[in-house]
C-alpha cells in the first residue's frame, strides 16, 4: 500500500495544467499576423513616375508585399515579394518584383527580439510596440529595414 501511495503522489505531483503554450505575457503579444509596412532604404527615392520620393520603397511600388505570421503553438508562416532595387540616376531607381519567398519554422523570443529558425530572410527582428523590425543596414540600392505591423 505504501509502494501504490507513492507512485500515486509521485504521479500527482509530476504532471501539470500547462497546456504547452506561453506563459510569458511578452510572448503572448507577439501572437497575430503582421503585415510588411515599410521598406526603409537609405535615401529618398522616386520609382512610379510621380515626382515625389520616399524613403519608404512600399510608396514607390506598388507590388511590394509580405506577411508573418507568429502563432502561438512557437510557429510561423511567412511570405513576402522578392524584388530588386537598381538605381537608374538622381535618386530615381527601379524595382523589379518577381514571385515570392515562402517560409515556416518555429521561432522562439527574449522579449527584445524574435528569432525565426529556419528563415535566412527573417532572421532575427527587432521587438517594437505592435510592430516587428528587420534591420539590415545596407545603403542604396539595399534595404536599411523591413517594418513588420501587427495586423489589430
Amino acid at each position: 500500500i505504501f509502494f501504490l501511495l507513492f507512485i500515486f503522489s509521485s504521479l500527482f505531483l509530476s504532471c501539470s495544467d500547462d497546456d504547452g503554450g506561453s506563459s510569458n505575457p511578452a510572448e503572448e503579444n507577439l501572437f497575430g499576423t503582421y503585415d510588411l509596412q515599410q521598406v526603409i532604404v537609405s535615401a529618398a527615392v522616386g520609382a512610379d513616375d510621380d515626382g515625389l520620393s520616399s524613403t519608404n520603397l512600399m510608396d514607390e511600388a506598388d507590388c511590394i508585399s509580405g506577411t508573418l505570421i507568429v502563432m502561438e503553438n512557437m510557429t510561423w508562416q511567412f511570405e513576402q515579394t522578392n524584388f530588386t532595387v537598381t538605381s537608374i540616376t538622381n535618386n530615381q531607381v527601379y524595382v523589379d518584383c518577381s514571385g515570392s519567398s515562402l517560409g515556416t519554422g518555429a521561432w522562439a523570443s527574449d522579449g527584445v527580439q524574435i528569432a525565426f529558425q529556419g528563415s535566412s530572410l527573417l532572421g532575427t527582428l527587432q521587438i517594437g510596440t505592435n510592430s516587428l523590425i528587420k534591420v539590415e543596414g545596407d545603403d542604396l540600392p539595399g534595404v536599411q529595414s523591413y517594418v513588420y505591423v501587427k495586423r489589430q
